[in-house]
């Protein structure tokens, strides 16, 4: 047996999104398209935004030491220009709450979810739109940086565009033509989003990832200006492409990467403070392994987070895993999972990797995009006729690990 013990002060919790797990958000663009009938509605979710209290009253009865959130654009910012105070004073709260229970706050401002008239404006594809983003950012970082020193901008850049652009089974709904006959992995979706095919897609969709990078590095400098000493970074999902031996493989492989985490990565570093890396996804070129399944139809292979957050060590920056689970209605594959998940973490800081903390996907079970409620990630199982909590068997393995800080496990 061999102890991999991390070091003093890791980070240990999990994560929730705003839209995901809130309820009552109507004034989005993800609103609008449910009850245009294109994604499922999401309505009071878990109703986190009334029951956060007890929700992280769980989330300290588990052990976890940290926990990130992210903002709800849409609550703060009703219309252009102008904020809701009182929403500031919600997340005040919440922030106060986890502060009460020794959770240290992770802010994302930006988890996909556009205020309507922003939306209405084109979102991303407007001209202006990393000023307007900035704007926001940097309000947000004045109300809420004295109770919150770690900020994140932007939530999974690439998945945002390819998912919305490339696919078409996000907002707004554009696609490639000939795309469905190209399958690495999709995000699933339980409604017909009813998507415009075009061939100017594909240069919106490059338009799209430019004007993020440009968003990002605006808001970075908002926030600096607003929040004095406040740690900024970006929320980057790694994609994994790997490959056997053969040299056509290995080059496809390392164009996939460039294309899925180098080419963002290589324009923000140098306004990130950190990088925060979501990891859930691997393609093995030349593999002929058959691997197990999640419910989301992804491989089993959570030791592939070694190889991501090495990928991401070449720029120089702390690291945190800010996102990493498994969708498992039945919590029958969870607790190897995130066994797998710590192990492969602890691997790569041996041979680096400056990560600092990790955080499961997710406290709750929530609302999963264009695949509903079906998809079950939670560590806490959300009955949602009643609201129900029930803490899954899983989640106290992970408490274990907590305690110990670390992993016992068979030598290899």
């Amino acid at each position: 047996m061999s102890e991999k013990k991390f070091p003093e002060g890791f980070l240990w919790g999990a994560a929730t999104a705003s839209y995901q797990v809130e309820g009552g958000i109507e004034n989005c663009d993800w609103a609008k398209a449910a009850r245009e009938g294109r994604v499922p509605e999401c309505g009071r979710a878990c109703d986190h935004y009334n029951r956060y209290e007890a929700d992280y009253d769980i989330a300290k009865s588990l052990g976890h030491n940290c926990h990130r959130i992210s903002i709800e654009w849409a609550r703060l910012e009703p219309e252009e220009g102008k904020f809701d105070e009182k929403e500031i004073e919600h997340y005040l709260a919440v922030l106060a709450a986890l502060r009460e229970r020794r959770l240290k706050p992770f802010i994302t401002l930006w988890h996909f979810t556009l205020p309507q008239w922003f939306a209405d404006k084109g979102g991303f594809e407007h001209p202006d739109a990393p000023e307007i983003f900035a704007r926001y950012c940097g309000y947000v970082a004045r109300k809420l940086g004295n109770d919150c020193r770690h900020f994140a901008t932007i939530n999974e850049p690439i998945p945002y565009a390819s998912n919305g652009w490339r696919r078409g089974i996000w907002l707004p709904f554009k696609k490639w033509p000939g795309i469905d006959t190209i399958a690495i992995a999709t995000s699933g979706r339980e409604l017909d989003p009813r998507p415009e095919t075009s061939i100017a897609n594909i240069f919106k969709y490059f338009s799209v990832i430019n004007t993020l990078i440009r968003s990002h590095n605006a808001a970075y400098d908002a926030i600096k200006k607003s929040a004095f000493g406040a740690e900024v970074g970006i929320v980057h999902q790694v994609l994994l492409f790997h490959s056997n031996g053969n040299p056509w493989n290995v080059l496809l492989a390392r164009l996939m990467n460039w294309h899925f985490t180098h080419y963002f990565i290589k324009r923000v570093y140098k306004k990130c403070d950190s990088i925060g890396v979501n990891y859930y996804l691997h393609k093995k070129f030349g593999d002929t392994v058959v691997y197990d399944k999640t419910d989301m139809g992804w491989d089993v292979y959570p030791e592939g987070i070694r190889e991501a957050l090495l990928m991401v060590k070449r720029y120089g920056l702390p690291l945190w895993v800010s996102e990493a689970g498994v969708a498992d209605a039945k919590d029958t594959i969870r607790a190897e999972y995130i066994k797998g998940l710590v192990r492969g973490t602890y691997d790569a800081m041996q041979e680096g990797a400056d990560v600092r903390g990790f955080m499961y996907w997710s406290l709750l079970d929530n609302y999963e995009w264009a695949s509903g409620f079906g998809k079950r990630f939670g560590l806490v199982e959300i009955d949602y006729d009643t609201l129900e909590r029930r803490v899954r068997p899983s989640a106290y393995v992970y408490k274990q690990i907590i305690e110990q800080n670390g992993l016992v496990d068979s030598v290899r």
